[in-house]
């Protein structure tokens, strides 16, 4: 694992994270493998598609993340090819699922304050939680993106904060002043007590000190969202900030900005709206369509064939 890890790195240039989520998924297909009493060296395509149905049906993926399966897969068995441990790919041939209409999950406000509300923020790690939610929500960060933040990274005056995006792009992210609220009471009453005596530029940290992992989040994340009864994911946070800029009035490249996204593209699957809103505009910007459509039920002989 660690050669294959250093080859992604070194070889393919691939970004730490990516390399990690790598390393995850062959994880699973290698204990995958040892359960189901295959070996690496002779496991088939047949296998193959088995595992990732196993990983649909069991473990809950989406079709994009099968898609990433594969090419995880088809980069481990060039890995395994160039060690000699087999002579060809049998993930070559496995066909990706068709990509459908894909609209990122969002909560509604009276959902995100049922959540956040579970956290006890009595506690020193419950402050810090609560900040970290708050910041994810406020500015649409990346979990990734808001661990790397430093304490020099924040401009509290301006309600700034510097972040390093994919590709190690950086850009100005914005919060209000709910999110400053936690971070202030995290940075001055649970902060402090965390860290010790031992330096540590990291915003954010864990019990021992050390930057806090993206492991630990998403475990706590999911008990608070569980305890509220709320079926959401860590990112979710992130597509119900883009959604509500969006539905509030914001431009598509203001949007694209906050998000640190490089395609407009990429932004544009914010652009749904839900149907109550839509039907709000409707009637907003044409308010003739009412009195036309009283004028029809209050003389219903006007609809005499017209569905013929």
């Amino acid at each position: 694992m660690e050669q294959y890890y250093s080859r992604l790195v070194r070889l393919e240039g691939c970004a730490l994270l990516t390399a990690e989520t790598y390393l995850f998924e062959i994880r699973c297909f290698l204990v995958w493998l040892e359960k189901e009493a295959y070996a690496l060296e002779t496991v088939d395509m047949q296998a193959l598609s088995r595992y990732l149905e196993k990983r649909r049906t069991l473990d809950g993926i989406g079709s994009r993340s099968v898609s990433k399966a594969i090419t995880v897969l088809r980069s481990f068995f060039r890995f395994a090819i160039d060690e000699q441990i087999r002579p060809d790919n049998p993930a070559v041939f496995l066909e990706a699922p068709r990509k459908g209409a894909y609209l990122p999950a969002v909560l509604a406000q009276e959902s995100i304050l049922q959540l956040f509300s579970m956290i006890d923020t009595h506690t020193l790690l419950g402050i810090r939680d609560r900040a970290l939610y708050e910041l994810l929500y406020a500015a649409g960060l990346r979990i990734s993106e808001a661990l790397a933040v430093d304490l020099g990274d924040i401009m509290f005056s301006k309600r700034l904060i510097r972040v390093k995006g994919k590709g190690s792009k950086e850009r100005l992210a914005i919060f209000g002043d709910q999110a400053a609220f936690w971070l202030n009471r995290y940075l001055t009453k649970s902060r402090p007590l965390l860290a010790g005596l031992e330096p540590n530029p990291a915003l954010f940290i864990s019990k021992t000190g050390k930057r806090l992992s993206r492991k630990g989040v998403w475990k706590n994340y999911a008990k608070a969202a569980e305890a509220a009864g709320v079926s959401s994911k860590l990112h979710t946070l992130r597509h119900t900030f883009a959604t509500e800029l969006l539905a509030g009035g914001a431009d598509l490249r203001s949007v694209q900005e906050l998000l640190g996204h490089t395609a407009l593209t990429t932004t544009q699957v914010y652009t749904h709206l839900d149907v109550s809103l839509l039907q709000e505009n409707h009637r907003q910007y044409m308010p003739g369509l009412s009195d036309y459509n009283k004028a029809m039920e209050d003389n219903p002989e006007i609809n005499i064939g017209y569905e013929h």
